[in-house]
């Protein structure tokens, strides 16, 4: 023995301290990326506050317990916190290996809810009902692997003929392995997250180096598929009614204008600092439905005001602009591709939530990351910031 808190290990000298390990200057926790960390760890906790605020006096839905939905997002955070930690243990390099089992397991996920197993809340059959008040949505997780799934076909192909971008046949094959889950979801319908997964594809192109004309070509397809889908009827009638709400919020206040409605007139009773964390008039008074998923940040913008709507977009501004930070010093175009899909889902997925309780975007039905409740998308998010940390830990050790 050579003291109170280390041991000689036969032939390797004394071992270091657990401490002494865990603060040397090789460490992990050394490497990691501590405004990512820190940014998203923050939004969980005024998640947790604002659904706690949301939830608490509505008895219909928290099973007469005011901290029911509070307990379950802790809950998922620290299981969220789990997988961020076990991804960066086995690497985004290690991942790579087991990206085809992630995507078919994420794609059986999304087809096994247009089964009878499947539940529609809200008018979205993208559900699977666990029991006990959980619930699974596996659209979520197609996130991740379509980032994972198009970054090791765009990368694996530009790395073996040492080109500067992939060719238009591997464009193809990163396009046709995102359609088929993205189809699967539309079919549900969840327009929301069909959403999200199109600007993901746009950015993980633009970060492969794909050629502009792959860009403008999506985008010219999916205005022609967005007429498509409208003049084939195939959104369901509260799809139509939420558009036709963004168009003309005076249309049908006390009906499909509703939500929108009460949501704007929340966010601006709240003006500078906002009337007081669990002192919201409109949330106390249950007026914004949804509160504590599609619109938390209408709970934000009447107890916290102006300021801490602010803050809540200027830590999601940290952990975006530190993920751009980490896609360009990457030194493999595989870790490279990751990090901008991340940073294309979060940004667009932030905007939409955030335009949607303002009025300037449609409602779809979608997250804001980190803040919202929901298991799914809590797991999702941190895993995505698991990834962009083990990335930045492979970046420090070169």
């Amino acid at each position: 023995m050579t003291g109170a808190n280390s041991f000689t290990v036969p032939g390797y000298g004394p071992a270091r301290p657990l401490w002494t390990r865990l603060l040397a200057r090789d460490s992990v926790l050394r490497r990691l990326d501590w405004p990512i960390l820190l940014a998203a760890l923050a939004l969980s906790f005024i998640g947790s506050l604002l659904v706690y605020s949301a939830t608490r006096n509505r008895t219909s839905i928290n099973q007469g317990d005011p901290t029911y939905f509070l307990v379950r997002h802790l809950m998922n955070l620290g299981i969220g916190f789990v997988l961020m930690a076990g991804t960066i243990w086995l690497g985004h390099r290690a991942l790579r290996n087991a990206v085809p089992i992630l995507y078919g397991l994420s794609l059986f996920g999304v087809l096994l809810v247009l089964t009878p197993l499947g539940a529609t809340i809200n008018g979205n059959r993208n559900w699977i009902v666990l029991g006990g008040g959980f619930s699974l949505q596996p659209s979520e997780f197609v996130k991740v692997t379509i980032i994972l799934g198009m970054a090791l076909v765009l990368a694996a192909q530009v790395d073996a003929s040492d080109k500067m971008y992939p060719d238009s046949r591997t464009v193809l094959q990163a396009l046709g392995l995102a359609a088929v889950p993205m189809m699967v979801v539309m079919l549900m319908p969840d327009l929301g997250s069909t959403m999200v997964m199109t600007v993901t594809v746009l950015g993980v192109l633009l970060a492969s180096g794909a050629s502009n004309r792959w860009i403008f070509g999506l985008l010219g397809a999916g205005v022609v598929g967005a007429a498509a889908v409208w003049q084939l009827h195939l959104l369901g009638q509260y799809q139509i009614n939420r558009f036709a709400a963004f168009a003309d919020p005076s249309l049908d206040p006390s009906g499909v204008g509703y939500n929108t409605n009460q949501a704007r007139i929340a966010i601006g009773s709240g003006g500078l600092t906002g009337q007081g964390l669990f002192h919201g008039a409109q949330t106390t008074g249950q007026f914004v439905p949804e509160q504590q998923t599609d619109f938390v940040f209408t709970v934000a913008g009447e107890e916290l005001g102006f300021l801490g709507g602010i803050l809540i977009i200027a830590l999601m501004g940290v952990i975006l602009w530190r993920a751009c930070r980490i896609a360009r010093e990457s030194t493999e175009l595989y870790g490279t591709i990751i990090a901008a899909g991340v940073v294309a889902w979060f940004s667009f997925q932030s905007f939409e939530n955030i335009g949607m309780s303002l009025g300037i975007m449609p409602v779809a039905g979608i997250p804001l990351p980190f803040v919202s409740y929901g298991g799914s998308s809590m797991f999702a998010v941190w895993v995505a910031v698991g990834l962009l940390q083990s990335i930045r830990v492979q970046q420090a050790r070169t």
